[in-house]
């Protein structure tokens, strides 16, 4: 009787296939595990405590899975490998985050014009109480700008319509300062990170320049700067999400008055009722060498950051998003004392915690996205 012939490759592939199958789950298991992914900037999920609550509301098998998900030993590579795949065929969309030729743009909501509206009131509101001259500015996203080179038929809300109609709702005690017509003229420009949210230092030099008149100062120009590629390394919140590793990292750039920067002294209130951190540089070089390389500029979120200058000039209020960050360098030049306000970790009324009239001028400054899906810039009509 003839013996059936073995197909060698068929049992060597079953037989890798079981090793990986076994090899996996055990190397996943042994691996240290870690509290926070750095390259996703998220927070891992930890080993969940059992309870008999836990278990039958489903709340244990469902951290348990998001746990075994976030641990799993060669996670990146499988999500990276899993974007490379589903680009190759066509999809240029991920977590949120549009995959371009040259850059990745967010998926931005359809505005809530209700919401707006309040944010709009409670700003006219607060220049309406008080005696101190108020701007506000909304920086268009790459979203905006780059609209056009987005998937066809993507969803993505016309900012300049959203811009227009915020601008049209405030009343007389607002000064608008609009920089649309400025980034969309240099939207061949690097103006914009291609793998963050942010804009580039550059963008925000472009911002500061068109605002000045209206500010009352003259900006400085282009040429009495002296620009520090810090980094060439960056890779931000829009990496973080889409994995893709096809775009150009980004520069982040430092740009230095050439006739000399003037002391500044920054102090940081992380929490309410303590004494502030003081630190003898807007510039936090530490967060060069990490993931999140834009904390360079003034550091990370807080409540209130305070910049004191050496150089001449009026204190200004300004209330914002991260895209202040290294905006607000450039305005140290015209002003003797600069207040940064975060509403999302303002808590007390603003009242409780500095008065308004004490400055020379307020600046609301921030972006369209940000401004679109705000709930805290309400809480300046609290008494």
């Amino acid at each position: 009787m003839k013996k059936p012939k073995v197909n060698v490759s068929s049992l060597v592939n079953c037989a890798v296939f079981f090793a990986i199958l076994i090899t996996l789950p055990v190397v996943t298991a042994l691996l240290p595990k870690k509290e926070r992914s750095e390259t996703e900037n998220k927070p891992l999920q930890q080993m969940p405590e059992i309870s008999v609550k836990t278990v039958f509301n489903r709340k244990y098998m469902n951290d348990l899975e998001t746990y075994v998900s976030d641990h799993f030993a060669g996670r990146l590579g499988w999500i990276k490998s899993k974007t490379i795949l589903e680009t190759s065929l066509g999809k240029r969309e991920r977590n949120g985050i549009y995959i371009l030729k040259n850059r990745l743009v967010e998926q931005i909501p359809e505005p809530d014009y209700e919401s707006i509206d309040k944010s709009v009131a409670a700003v006219n509101k607060f220049a309406e109480k008080n005696d101190v001259p108020v701007f506000f500015m909304i920086v268009p996203t790459s979203a905006e700008i780059y609209s056009d080179e987005l998937p066809k038929n993507a969803p993505n809300p016309n900012q300049r319509d959203v811009i227009n109609y915020v601008y049209r709702s405030f009343e007389k005690g607002v000064t608008t300062l609009d920089v649309y017509p400025i980034m969309e003229t240099n939207r061949f420009q690097y103006i914009y990170y291609r793998t963050d949210h942010h804009w580039t230092t550059y963008g925000a030099y472009l911002a500061y320049a068109a605002a000045g008149k209206k500010m009352g100062y003259t900006p400085l120009p282009v040429d009495r700067y002296d620009i520090e590629h810090a980094s060439d390394e960056f890779q931000g919140t829009f990496y973080s999400k889409a994995l893709y590793d096809d775009i150009e990292k980004d520069t982040l750039d430092i740009w230095h008055p050439t006739e000399g920067e003037a002391a500044h002294q920054v102090s940081i209130t992380l929490q309410y009722g303590e004494e502030p951190k003081v630190y003898d540089s807007m510039y936090f070089r530490e967060y060069l060498s990490v993931k999140d390389k834009y904390a360079a500029f003034l550091g990370t979120n807080a409540p209130i950051v305070t910049i004191k200058t050496e150089n001449e000039g009026g204190k200004l209020l300004i209330f914002k998003d991260s895209y202040a960050h290294c905006y607000a360098p450039f305005l140290t030049e015209h002003y003797s004392e600069i207040t940064l306000v975060d509403m999302r970790y303002i808590a007390l009324s603003y009242k409780q915690l500095f008065d308004p009239e004490e400055y020379d001028q307020v600046l609301f400054l921030y972006n369209a996205s940000s401004f679109m899906g705000d709930t805290d810039l309400r809480k300046l009509a609290y008494d």
